[in-house]
């Protein structure tokens, strides 16, 4: 018998546990609007984020993580870099084509990582992204306004 033996953490609760039993449908306009802003300010090349979920059903933070490269038809990330406390739910690009849907290194990426994908397309408006779960099929993702988070 071990002398350590590791407990599971309660996955109903907790930053770590909401995006595991409860789907993501929204997402925060203070994302929306960051992510624009990247995308707008990486031009000609490629932009490149993570999603953070830290209330349940809610992507609430996009995050920009160190070693992530760029160019005018890629963006590599670097997922080695994420931070280990399981907030992480998807990733965000974007396409300076202006193409709204996903590429086969998209599809590859959406398979293997993650349970929301977003691109955004250029000119970058409010209404040029979408939204992909792990499949690559589109999702709706409702955009709700910022607020505090509830209390833990």
């Amino acid at each position: 018998m071990p002398l350590f033996r590791p407990r599971r953490k309660n996955r109903a609760s907790g930053p770590a546990g909401s995006h595991s039993r409860t789907p993501l449908t929204s997402i925060r306009v203070g994302v929306i609007d960051s992510l624009r802003a990247c995308a707008a300010s990486a031009l000609p090349n490629e932009f490149g984020g993570f999603l953070r979920s830290e209330e349940p059903g809610v992507i609430t933070d996009l995050m920009l993580i160190p070693g992530t490269s760029a160019g005018r038809r890629h963006a590599n990330l670097t997922l080695w870099m994420l931070p280990s406390d399981m907030t992480a739910v998807g990733t965000a690009h974007s396409h300076p084509s202006g193409a709204l849907f996903p590429s086969g290194a998209d599809l590859q990426l959406f398979r293997n990582w993650g349970i929301r994908h977003i691109i955004l397309g250029r000119p970058f408006g409010p209404r040029d992204w979408r939204a992909y779960d792990g499949t690559g099929a589109e999702v709706t993702l409702t955009v709700v306004s910022d607020g505090p988070l509830p209390p833990r």
